[in-house]
């Protein structure tokens, strides 16, 4: 009940923050476009006409209503990957810092909870909220299309998955830098430097060829086996929008392990530490 208590109150404070609304607002105008000022004529599979903004557009006699979906369901699940996701850390680590503001921190730890129920409600907390607002947009998505195309792909909603995944792990790194440094500009810095060193060790084999060393390149080995691994993630998304085969889950189970260890971490951390 404790529990459920402060995924709540994490839940109500998020909803005050003018960011959670903004990406709200996003998706409202994003599934309004599609419902009202986007039309689309299919026959027999095939997209004959598309008007946007009353305006007609051009015939598309070689794209069917399949591919019509599948591209727009692309585009919007790179956008809640990197644009979405980047908001939603941004406003995330407002939340866990907000913890450790001088006064708070000491209110918190007075009540008759554990330290580990006070860190994990923030955490699922924000995961809820952020759960809330992409399957907001991307169930809204998937009704539109199915309704005015005909076409009800699956494949956006699994891509979510893809994406709260990947924000899960970051909000564990986020909790950890909180619990270290208790500051939301450091857990924001540090977390898109995380992200970029990620996307740099993602051309791991380009990398191979361009480092002349032996020792480098198992550094660099080793920093991509280890960390998240954002753009690999990207990768999986297409795989799953497109239909394709994931040819490897490693980046999955390797990236969920490196999330698990920094909310294991963040959590001990916060339980030795002195308020």
């Amino acid at each position: 009940m404790a529990s459920f208590a402060l995924i709540l109150d994490t839940v109500r404070e998020a909803m005050a923050r003018k960011v959670f609304w903004a990406f709200f607002f996003a998706s409202t105008a994003i599934l309004l476009f599609f419902m009202f000022i986007m039309h689309v004529d299919v026959v027999n599979g095939m997209v004959a006409s598309m008007t946007i903004f009353q305006a007609n557009g051009r015939t598309h006699g070689d794209l069917s209503a399949e591919k019509l979906v599948e591209g727009a369901q692309g585009g919007l699940s790179i956008f809640l990957y990197t644009f979405g996701m980047g908001l939603a850390i941004f406003a995330s680590a407002g939340l866990i810092s907000a913890v450790f503001e001088p006064g708070r921190v000491e209110l918190v730890l007075s009540k008759p909870v554990s330290r580990v129920q006070v860190l994990l409600g923030r955490y699922v907390g924000n995961l809820v909220i952020v759960a809330a607002n992409l399957f907001y947009l991307t169930v809204g998505i998937w009704v539109i299309f199915g309704v005015k195309v005909g076409v009800w792909r699956p494949h956006m909603l699994l891509a979510s998955v893809v994406t709260l995944f990947m924000f899960s792990v970051m909000l564990a790194f986020i909790l950890l830098i909180s619990v270290l440094w208790e500051s939301a500009a450091v857990s924001i810095i540090a977390t898109f430097a995380l992200i970029v060193i990620s996307l740099v060790l993602g051309a791991k084999n380009m990398l191979d060829r361009l480092l002349s060393s032996e020792f480098s390149r198992d550094l660099v080995a080793g920093l991509y086996y280890i960390l998240p691994k954002v753009p690999d993630g990207g990768q999986i998304l297409h795989h799953v929008i497109t239909g394709q085969a994931v040819e490897s889950w490693m980046p999955v189970w390797s990236t969920a392990l490196f999330g698990i260890v920094a909310l294991a971490s963040g959590l001990w951390i916060f339980q030795k530490r002195n308020f």
